[in-house]
């Protein structure tokens, strides 16, 4: 009876001891190695990059986000990444491609990239970044801050007012404000618009000077500096992709620049009220992830802005043109 007893308790606990392992098992391949905020179905995600032009800003709000997803998911994400050079019809190409191959949530990167990917699909999550104003961008007149469909993302609009009152302080003696963008960049358009009410403000005449595409940069920069004492360059991607040609026109004629963001400021400008784009991309990327995993409802999430604005200054051009720079301007680094 012993033995029997023996026997009988032996398989029990080896019983026990297999059901544990299974367990244990599951536990290792659901949770997906060590990341706690990992997907714990195990499912690995496709996202599909679809990026306007390569500058630095724009690579910036890329990396960002690639890094919050990574962070949070592991080997758990791929990203289809690629670059539309600068051409609006390229990207619709790019975006096509990503719905065809179903991918699980796509990233416009700028104005025309996002456009692309909103008339690609309405049913594939779409997240915008480095985008300035999605009322314009989408064709939204009643803009509230959610757009009701599949799409939402980051916005990087600084605020033009205080854009304008670093202009007012760090050139106070100007009398004519020229502003240079792409015509064919409708968020340049709408900054150039709006900041122009805040300058008139403040006693500026402006003159706004615009170029079709990369090949009249330089003219289009020239006339500017001819008839200009300052000018100001929005977050425009053409121009940021051409800040070498902007600045060989400006430098020489000694025309300060004041840009809309940083990267445009370290290529040819003095002075910026600018975000970190790589903040506000990685702020994208923590949107996708609640959107993939926590399945956060895209069509109520509002638009996010960047977490701060940094007044920031180009030491060398300042000292050349004699600009005084007030103390609360961080040194921007152009290495």
């Amino acid at each position: 009876m012993k033995k029997t007893f023996k026997k009988l308790l032996s398989v029990a606990l080896a019983s026990t001891m297999v059901v544990g392992l299974a367990g244990c098992g599951n536990s290792a391949t659901t949770n997906g190695g060590s990341d706690s905020t990992a997907d714990k179905s195990g499912k690995t995600y496709t996202i599909g990059i679809c990026q306007l032009v390569q500058h630095e800003a724009l690579d910036a709000a890329t990396d960002g986000f690639k890094k919050a997803l990574k962070d949070k998911l592991g080997d758990k994400v791929k990203f289809d990444e690629q670059n539309a050079a600068g051409d609006a019809p390229t990207c619709s190409t790019i975006c096509t491609s990503f719905v065809t191959n179903n991918y699980d949530l796509i990233l416009g990167n700028a104005t025309a990239a996002l456009q692309a990917a909103v008339s690609s699909t309405d049913s594939i999550p779409v997240l915008g970044t480095s985008v300035t104003d999605y009322g314009t961008a989408l064709d939204i007149s009643d803009w509230n801050g959610v757009t009701g469909k599949n799409v939402s993302g980051t916005t990087d609009l600084a605020p033009l007012d205080q854009q304008a009152k670093c202009i007012k302080e760090l050139f106070p003696d100007a009398k004519n404000i020229g502003i240079i963008y792409c015509s064919s960049e409708p968020n340049s358009i709408y900054q150039s618009t709006t900041i122009t009410k805040y300058l008139e403000d403040e006693g500026y005449k402006i003159k706004e000077y615009t170029f079709a595409d990369s090949n009249d940069v330089a003219s289009v920069t020239k006339s500017a500096c001819d008839a200009s004492d300052v000018i100001y360059i929005p977050t425009d991607n053409t121009a940021a992709s051409c800040t070498e040609a902007i600045n060989n026109v400006a430098g020489p004629a000694k025309t300060p620049i004041f840009a809309g963001e940083e990267g445009i400021a370290k290529g040819c400008g003095v002075a910026t009220l600018s975000i970190s784009y790589y903040d506000l991309g990685y702020e994208t990327g923590e949107m996708a992830y609640d959107i993939l995993v926590n399945d956060a409802d895209i069509t109520k999430m509002e638009v996010k802005t960047a977490p701060k604005f940094t007044k920031e200054y180009i030491a060398d051009r300042a000292d050349d043109l004699k600009v005084t720079v007030p103390d609360d301007y961080e040194k921007l680094s152009t290495k």
